[in-house]
């Protein structure tokens, strides 16, 4: 299993520091865990392969070209630094 450990700034509150870990086991397209804490609280979830398929159909964009998008905002770090927004709602 692989896993990236990021710090976020969400622009819903710049001043927070979150923390979002993303971890998956062949790539992102098959499926990921998430984990996002503030150091106070954590919250945990799951994205099965058809999540990705049925958010990429939703959107009109080709899954795979999708699933890179995600690996960009999730977890490329430095090299898509500043390209990708975060609100926490």
């Amino acid at each position: 299993m692989e896993k990236t450990l990021s710090r976020i700034h969400p622009v819903s509150d710049p001043e927070a520091t979150y923390f979002l870990q993303v971890s998956w086991e062949k790539d992102l397209g098959t499926g990921f865990g998430i984990i996002l804490s503030d150091c106070q609280c954590a919250w945990t979830g799951t994205v099965s392969e058809a999540d990705i398929s049925r958010e990429a159909a939703d959107i009109e964009m080709d899954r795979e070209k999708y699933v890179e998008e995600l690996r960009k905002a999730l977890i490329a770090g430095e090299e898509s630094a500043g390209k990708y927004n975060f609100v926490i709602a």
